[in-house]
């Protein structure tokens, strides 16, 4: 096995366990550190595939099962946790409790029902079909960053529901939706969505209160990430390549 194989696996791994810690921080009751490492979680995983693409042997197929694996755990499970767990607000949430749990369910089935058509049909594919999940974690985070923890709107479970129920449709929909690779017109901002995430998670592991300079820092970059999210939400299906159409009899 040559050594970029080895270091893609080492990041596939380092995405699941990211997961796996996103989602013991959401029972612990600490959203902020989850999501920070989702966001993590999702540079690994873009470093898995450029090491795959360097590696000079063929892609196999367990290398995709296991991306996959890791991809469903730590943006399909983890998000899914993110919207059912609420260990701050609980009396708000508590007439709202079934209901996130249900559309947490109804998420991370959407995230499997895509992961599963990607790694069996659709991963030569030159775009994505449906939003990928990792955008769809993103948006996610966007969500309980401004509905549910530190809630920079207001505390509302009903903007976190509707929320999670209209990205789980979108990972469905027949959509192209591009793969952020070299020459990608979304490359810069999306790059740009990234870092404004992290400002906005970093500041908020400190507790700023309302108000404080920290938080209104973590609020501006909040609505960055929002602007970034929704640039690729928007407008990512303009940026795939039409495919080229035959020429016709001279």
């Amino acid at each position: 096995m040559d050594r970029w194989r080895v270091f893609a696996n080492l990041a596939t791994l380092g995405n699941g366990l990211l997961g796996v810690g996103a989602i013991l921080y959401t029972l612990a009751g600490n959203k902020v550190w989850a999501m920070l490492l989702i966001v993590l979680a999702i540079g690994l995983d873009g470093l898995d595939g450029m090491l795959s693409r360097r590696s000079a042997g063929p892609a196999r197929r367990s290398g995709r099962i296991a991306d996959s694996l890791a991809d469903a755990t730590t943006f399909g499970l983890a998000p899914a946790f993110l919207v059912a767990v609420h260990t701050s607000a609980s009396a708000t949430w508590q007439p709202y409790a079934t209901d996130a749990l249900f559309l947490a369910a109804v998420y991370f089935a959407a995230a499997i029902a895509r992961l599963t058509y990607f790694t069996v049909r659709a991963f030569e594919r030159p775009s994505f079909l449906g939003v990928p999940t990792p955008e769809s974690a993103l948006a996610i985070c966007v969500v309980i960053l401004f509905h549910d923890t530190p809630a920079f709107q207001s505390v509302a479970p009903i903007g976190v529901l509707v929320g999670t129920l209209i990205v789980s449709v979108m990972m469905l929909v027949p959509v192209p939706y591009p793969k952020i690779r070299r020459g990608s017109p979304l490359r810069i901002p999306m790059a740009v969505t990234a870092a404004a995430a992290a400002l906005t998670l970093v500041p908020l592991q400190f507790h700023p209160a309302a108000g404080q300079s920290l938080y209104a820092l973590s609020n501006v970059f909040a609505y960055v990430f929002l602007v970034g999210v929704a640039i690729y939400y928007l407008l990512g299906p303009f940026t795939v390549p039409r495919p080229a159409t035959a020429a016709g009899p001279a």
